[in-house]
């Protein structure tokens, strides 16, 4: 019963914002431009699907200061297969029909084939461009095709150009209107822009993950022999590649030395999305090459004090491995959780992408700004020519502005995406819990066996995973319940650390990290339910605060640095691809808005990955040390109440006599 009312509460609490996402949200928002008829560019199966670039009919206009208010350029958007590559008007192309026509019809509105209104009206309606420019592909849209000689902007080798009504304007002109577009692309769509890069790179990204998990694998398997040798690998190794880092921004900084601009400052320059800008600056990379000087002294004081520790630590681990190597099959059960954990990441994010795209489109009136009340008021195109707004106002158009919406629903998009993320956070620290459980029965009952390997369970992974679905799934959604609030609670708690300057995390975050895995591990030896298991693992862990504080965090500071250094190295493996590095992929990395966003993606999910697989130890190690503590509690050695521990493990941890049996054993 109490199974069926938690799988209930998730399912209730899951699906509550999801199917307004599904039925509201598209996704075609993020991945093509939309034209100023609201039709997407390159869209298959549509007029537009050999269109793929939005190019603007007077970029010229999307210099006014009235684009970041309102948030769009004042000109008409069209859906087109090329960029222009010449200049030329259209007052230019009346004079010479015949040979600019053919070329210049591509760009004008569609069914507009041989113009007999006067110039005057085409310009006022917009039916074709006034002025056509050079221009490149650039976040799907027609940008100029700028470029820089001896030290002069110019376009099409050009200095200055003529504007559709003849006059003469400067190339500088055409770069304040594309900064313009600029600002509005990153004033509206920042989140889209980044959507963009996951689906040019979510493939990569793959790749990236799988490596990770590749590595990861293998550092386990090398762990089964050779622990000792392998942590010191990850100690020198994390210790190398920070080296490298610290090498890295000197070689950088040091590039940059004479570059004109690098010498300014972040206050200078101010926020920037972009966040490239920030790495043509001498600043940041010798904030880079500090922070990494301390991190590497740190960890270098650290290695230097907590030597004699790093060594009892290492011969724990050594100990854990021959848990592992009598269940070698808890080595894959990652494998599941990385998998569950997968489909719960994938999930959100689609949703999320749905949620984030499920604004109608909005079309605003545009026509002259100072001879027209109603410039920028809402319009639908499906009614706009019978309304007095285009007798009013002449050459008025109803174009797309943006997506969004005043119905309630839209209102509570933010309430809705804070949700999804609650309800992800729940099911990955359920997916989490189960594998914690899982893995602390097996090991509990390797712990147990009197003699070892003789009186250990046959399939001890699989009872064990057995046991977690059938009794304690309850505890366990219950369980991640609380942590996901707590999560959350966490995250508003270092906002206000930001805002406020104070410290109320350390506590928390050290009881909730250690009172979870103790908790699943309760929860996995005696099958008590979450509230009494949580109890009982903390009176159990101030009983042996001194081992807890030592050992553990010594032991997890060590698995630590074998997490960083598979993240580390992925990293590095990403960057150098994803800034085309690599001559050898320079061809197959995507062209995207931000680097640093699937950089970012791959560096984290690594070290998820990697901390995924690490915890098989970590896991090990802490229900060895927690049993190894019950077992002081509950036996004092003698022949009615020997010890269950292995000698190895007894001599490790110090304790001075065993029992006859236990020494035969």
């Amino acid at each position: 019963m109490a199974l069926c009312q938690q799988l209930f509460i998730i399912s209730d609490a899951f699906f509550l914002s999801h199917p307004a996402a599904w039925v509201h949200g598209d996704p075609r928002k993020v991945a093509y431009p939309t034209d100023s008829f609201g039709q997407f560019c390159g869209q298959k199966d549509t007029p537009n699907e050999n269109k793929t670039i939005l190019f603007y009919f007077n970029i010229l206009k999307c210099a006014s200061p009235i684009v970041l208010i309102n948030l769009q350029c004042p000109t008409t958007q069209l859906c087109v297969s090329k960029c222009p590559d010449r200049f030329a008007t259209y007052i230019e192309m009346q004079s010479s029909y015949r040979n600019y026509w053919e070329y210049y019809r591509q760009f004008c509105k569609p069914g507009f084939n041989k113009p007999r209104k006067s110039v005057a009206q085409v310009m006022r309606d917009e039916d074709c461009p006034s002025m056509i420019i050079p221009s490149r592909p650039f976040l799907k849209r027609c940008f100029p095709d700028f470029s820089t000689k001896n030290g002069v902007l110019t376009v099409a080798n050009k200095t200055t150009f003529r504007d559709g009504r003849g006059k003469t304007r400067n190339v500088t002109d055409l770069r304040e209107a594309a900064n313009g577009i600029n600002n509005v692309l990153d004033s509206r769509s920042v989140g889209m822009k980044i959507f963009e890069d996951y689906s040019s790179s979510w493939y990569w990204i793959l790749i990236g993950l799988f490596i990770a998990m590749v590595v990861s694998l293998f550092f386990l398997v090398l762990l089964r022999f050779i622990a000792g040798i392998l942590f010191w690998i990850f100690i020198f190794g994390v210790i190398g590649i920070i080296g490298y880092g610290i090498w890295h921004c000197y070689w950088e900084y040091h590039h940059l030395h004479g570059v004109p601009g690098s010498d300014l400052t972040v206050y200078d320059i101010g926020f920037q999305t972009d966040f490239r800008v920030y790495l043509q600056l001498k600043q940041t990379w010798l904030t880079f090459m500090i922070l990494l000087c301390i991190v590497e002294v740190v960890i270098t004081l650290m290695l230097i004090f907590l030597r004699n520790r790093i060594q009892i630590a290492i011969a724990l681990l050594k100990e854990g491995s021959r848990a592992i190597g009598y269940i070698m099959s808890t080595l894959f059960y990652p494998v599941i959780t990385f998998i569950l954990i997968a489909i719960c990441i994938s999930y959100w994010a689609v949703t999320a992408v749905f949620l984030a795209t499920s604004g109608e489109p909005v079309y605003k009136v545009m026509a002259d700004q100072s001879l027209c009340i109603y410039t920028n008021m809402t319009c639908y195109p499906e009614t706009f020519n019978t309304t007095n707004v285009t007798k009013l106002c002449p050459g008025a158009q109803c174009t797309f502005a943006f997506y969004g919406g005043e119905s309630l629903y839209h209102r509570y998009i933010l309430v809705l995406q804070i949700i999804n993320v609650f309800v992800f956070l729940w099911l990955v620290n359920f997916a989490i819990a189960l594998g914690q459980c899982t893995l602390a029965g097996a090991f509990a009952s390797y712990y147990w066996a009197f003699r070892k390997p003789a009186d250990i369970p046959p399939c001890p992974l699989f009872s064990s995973f057995g046991r977690a679905i059938r009794y304690h799934t309850g505890s366990l959604a219950f369980g991640s319940l609380i942590l996901a609030v707590i999560q959350l609670i966490r995250v508003m708690l270092e906002y206000l650390d930001h805002k406020l300057k104070v410290k109320p995390l350390l506590l928390l975050g050290f009881l909730t990290d250690k009172l979870t895995a103790v908790n699943f591990l309760q929860i996995a030896m005696y099958g008590k339910n979450f509230c009494t298991s949580a109890r009982d693992a903390f009176f159990l862990l101030m009983r042996n605060v001194v081992r807890v504080a030592v050992l553990d965090k010594v032991t997890d500071f060590l698995l630590f640095l074998g997490k960083i250094l598979v993240a580390g190295g992925v990293g590095v493996l990403a960057f150098f691809f994803f800034t085309h590095k690599i001559p050898a992929f320079t061809q197959e990395a995507p062209s995207l808005n931000y680097y640093w966003v699937p950089l970012l993606t791959v560096i984290i999910g690594a070290y998820l990955v990697a901390h995924g697989f690490f915890s098989v130890y970590a896991m090990c190690v802490d229900t060895l040390f927690l049993c190894f503590c019950e077992d002081l509690e509950r036996n004092d050695g003698s022949t009615s109440k020997p010890y269950y521990m292995s000698a190895s493990l007894h001599r490790i941890l110090g304790k001075k006599e065993l029992s006859p049996k236990k020494l035969m054993a």
